[in-house]
């Protein structure tokens, strides 16, 4: 009996240090997001801050044990083999929707997957129960699900979602009417009002609230019990008089005080709320076992099918070293996991000031919201008097910030009272959840109290609303997504258990295949991710640096062109669907990424020296050639693919023939393109225009030659009709690529003279 059960549990412990990687790279953004994203304290100090957080909520997470064991299924109804495939089929499930969901970049919620997963796998095996037994019906599941927690679960999460949104934008539209953005100016009295309010509802909601239900709050019970608000009053006023002395005598910026204060309590409360998520399963599965192998408690001596497990209703305390231990690998991986940077961005990015890049694309439901919260607007702005608005408007207007124009500098995503409103509101909200033992999402609550603050902080504004909209809806379907396919997963991978123990090996395997897959692939999109370039900075660029820029993009443009129209002929000469499918994928990506430096542009212009100006028109007219181009080698790889996917006849093998003489030519000229602007060999462009009358020539004859056909032996339009489409749009690729080469070498040419001349 024991040796199958023990290769279990070193499993699940295995397990457990993977969920608490994976689980702290997709929640790290929970924390860290304000600190990192208003630049209000150095990143390495921000992360010693969080990493003791972390270490202090390892060491109050020891009351949420109890979810895993009893929150969800009523143990007593399940056997000790029962519960062992649930726990196993929930960390399998848990540990591959992470994973997914951070190599996406995509912050989802650990809390819903752990709640779902034990639903879902408890709901397979009570059913598996139920068929087993004769004298049971489906109706009596409800015995084996606590349903009225569960559902309490459930809701508790759903409504931190607007709980979240509508307090986090309350309370930051109040405190910029109080601070507006010239916070600096503020008299010091309303920064220790703030401090002290700030600092007193941080301490009192962690460190007492959170004590609660740990080992070491019966020590202080007494204390604190009955004293609400004096210990609230009398916090009130001693933090303000410290946070009047720390800002009158010793200069120090609250705001930044109360960030580094909030980065740590809300480190502490993720940790302490979000712990059972990773480690509750594996360490629940732990607490089974000894009570398998006690004599004392299973009296009988009763076997894996016959043990029920009613001891898990009982209250177990936590070992505090094994928390400890959970704390470290989450440190560990908080300062090493590049997933939790790539999440991280993500959050920063919907929660911006300013303008700049946008990760997700607007969708029919973005652009609904975004026209219904303007009429919306409007309705308000007509009811409110207009001295009243004058006054909102004037503590929203933004001060003009002068860079120095002697150095790169990068803005913050956001401002220190919206970074402090985020934390304060979040921590207190987490807290509040955790000392009534709910496992609240710290996703949902963060997330949510960030997209709340930068609305009421007209962070999303007419050009930016409907993709930050859209972005917002994207990560909360995402959420929705995790709890339904968490939820069937989980059932999915119980049931294979509970058929063969075999296939816990075999799902073991699966889950290690696809994290290592999924790691090379993010490994993989962040060295692409490194080359792309958004002009997202303030960033000071001259001549040198459009040259070497435009050089860049332009060599990257020619290779991969090269690559692509190769890929297609010879793809389409073997009727290949499956790599014409991936070149199409890739011309895609291709197109994408121009248009993105052509949503760029503004940003470029703006980052130019007074001294480089003009080279805007002639960075504008590089990249719409390359936009041209990229258009031609798009129109020949669909219009290839559709062919081939149509199943209509393979071109005869002269056209095959001549379209693989003109990839060779044409080969040898984006080689030449991409080797001269990958050296800066300017001077042989000339040379290279000369090339390209040798290609339109292969390629009129080309069309001569098809002319023919059509007249003699050809009996296929619809052969005819691509060959023709390939031959116009290599035409057409050829002259954008000309058309750059002679704009490039006129630019050239002046750029050399002004230097001569200067």
């Amino acid at each position: 009996m024991g040796d199958p059960y023990i290769l279990m549990l070193v499993a699940l412990a295995v397990l457990a240090i993977v969920d608490l990687v994976v689980g702290v790279s997709n929640d790290a953004v929970n924390f860290l997001n304000s600190a990192i994203g208003s630049k209000a304290i150095k990143v390495r100090n921000i992360m010693i801050i969080a990493s003791v957080g972390v270490f202090f909520g390892a060491v109050t997470s020891s009351g949420m044990m109890e979810v895993a064991r009893k929150g969800i299924f009523n143990p007593s109804m399940f056997m000790f083999q029962d519960i062992m495939f649930i726990f196993m089929a929930v960390m399998i499930t848990d540990i591959l929707l992470l994973d997914i969901f951070n190599s996406l970049g995509m912050p989802t919620s650990t809390t819903v997957s752990i709640v779902f997963e034990l639903l879902g796998a408890a709901v397979c095996v009570s059913l598996i129960k139920i068929a087993a037994n004769d004298s049971q019906s489906i109706s009596d599941i409800w015995n084996y699900i606590n349903h009225k927690k569960a559902v309490e679960i459930i809701n508790g999460i759903l409504l931190s979602v607007v709980v979240a949104f509508s307090v986090g934008a309350i309370v930051q539209f109040f405190s910029r009417l109080i601070y507006s953005f010239n916070f600096e100016k503020r008299a010091s009295y309303i920064n220790a009002l703030f401090g002290g309010f700030a600092i007193t509802a941080i301490t009192y909601f962690i460190f007492v609230k959170g004590m609660k239900g740990t080992p070491f709050y019966k020590d202080i019970k007494h204390l604190i019990e009955g004293n609400t608000l004096v210990i609230i009053a009398g916090g009130f006023v001693f933090w303000s008089a410290i946070s009047q002395v720390l800002i009158h005598f010793f200069k120090v910026n609250i705001l930044k005080l109360i960030i580094g204060v909030g980065t740590f309590s809300l480190a502490m409360a993720f940790s302490g709320n979000d712990l059972v998520n990773f480690i509750g399963v594996p360490i629940a599965a732990w607490n089974s076992y000894q009570a398998i192998n006690d004599p004392l408690i299973n009296v009988g001596g009763l076997g894996p099918e016959a043990f029920s497990m009613g001891i898990l209703a009982k209250k177990v305390p936590s070992n505090v070293w094994l928390l400890l231990l959970a704390g470290a690998i989450m440190v560990v991986t908080l300062w090493t996991s590049s997933k939790a940077r790539n999440v991280i961005k993500t959050g920063i990015d919907l929660s911006r000031q300013g303008d700049g890049h946008e990760k997700f694309q607007p969708n029919p439901l973005s652009r609904v919201v975004v026209r219904a919260a303007m009429g919306i607007n409007i309705g308000i702005s007509a009811i409110i008097p207009k001295k009243a608005l004058n006054f909102i408007d004037s503590k929203f207007q933004k001060p003009v910030i002068e860079l120095p124009k002697d150095k790169t500098y990068e803005m913050p995503a956001f401002d220190l009272v919206r970074a402090s409103v985020n934390l304060i509101v979040a921590g207190i909200l987490i807290s509040i959840a955790t000392s009534m033992k709910l496992p609240l999402s710290t996703t949902y609550v963060t997330f949510m109290v960030a997209m709340g603050t930068s609305l009421a902080d007209r962070a999303w504004g007419r050009e930016s609303a409907v993709y930050r909209v859209a972005g917002v809806i994207n990560v909360i379907g995402g959420w929705f997504l995790t709890a339904i396919t968490a939820f069937l997963t989980a059932a999915l991978v119980a049931y294979l258990i509970s058929w063969d123990m075999v296939m816990i090996p075999v799902l073991l395997l699966v889950v290690a295949l696809l994290i290592a897959r999924n790691t090379l692939q993010h490994r993989k999109k962040s060295k692409e991710e490194k080359k792309q370039v958004h002009m997202e900075r303030a960033e000071l660029i001259t001549i040198n640096g459009v040259i070497e820029e435009s050089s860049d993009h332009i060599a990257g443009v020619a290779n991969r062109i090269n690559k692509l129209y190769s890929s297609v002929v010879k793809d389409l000469a073997t009727h290949d669907l499956i790599k014409l499918r991936k070149t199409d994928k890739h011309v895609t990506k291709l197109n994408d990424e121009i248009d993105s430096l052509k949503d760029g542009v503004f940003y470029f212009i703006k980052s130019l020296d007074d001294t480089s100006v003009q080279a805007s028109r002639f960075y504008i007219l590089i990249l719409g050639y390359l936009q041209d181009v990229a258009q031609s080698i798009s129109y020949i790889s669909r219009a290839t693919y559709k062919h081939v996917n149509n199943n209509h006849k393979n071109l005869k093998k002269g056209q095959i023939k001549d379209l693989k003489s003109i990839d060779n030519t044409l080969s040898k000229l984006l080689d030449d393109i991409a080797d001269t602007f990958e050296n800066r060999s300017f001077d042989n462009l000339e040379h290279i225009i000369n090339e390209k009358k040798e290609l339109l020539k292969d390629v009129s004859k080309s069309i001569e030659k098809q002319v023919d056909r059509i007249r003699t032996d050809e009996t296929s339009p619809k052969n005819t009709t691509l060959y023709f489409s390939i031959l116009i749009e290599t035409q057409d690729l050829v002259s954008g690529l000309m058309s750059l080469l002679e704009t490039y070498e006129e630019f050239h040419i002046s750029t050399k003279t002004a230097e001569i001349e200067a």
